[in-house]
């Protein structure tokens, strides 16, 4: 049982399709969740970011889907920059595409 994984049973009985939906929804509050974190984390108040105003943050941080053009502005606003890994589904393959933004 080294490589078990509590949700592998469940993973196995349930429709792939199901399955696509929960992770993409994963994906984008994932995100959500990781963005105000990241502000918060820095002490960075919504009223603080020069390029956008605080309605919009909120409303940015809260979006199920968001632009790369406008995350790399939100993030350069936090001082911070963007780094992209593109890597293949197949487990198998090895990942090693690095794109930085």
């Amino acid at each position: 049982m080294e490589n078990f994984h509590p949700l592998s049973e469940l993973d196995a009985k349930t429709k792939p399709e199901i399955l696509a939906k929960a992770r993409k929804l994963y994906e984008q509050e994932s995100l959500n969740i990781k963005l105000k974190a990241l502000r918060g984390k820095y002490g960075i108040k919504q009223s603080d970011v020069s390029s956008f105003t605080q309605t919009a943050i909120s409303k940015l941080e809260h979006r199920k889907d968001i632009k790369i053009s406008t995350l790399i502005d939100y993030l350069g606003s936090l001082g911070m920059g963007l780094e992209i890994t593109a890597f293949p589904k197949d487990k198998k393959t090895k990942r090693e595409i690095l794109l930085k933004v």
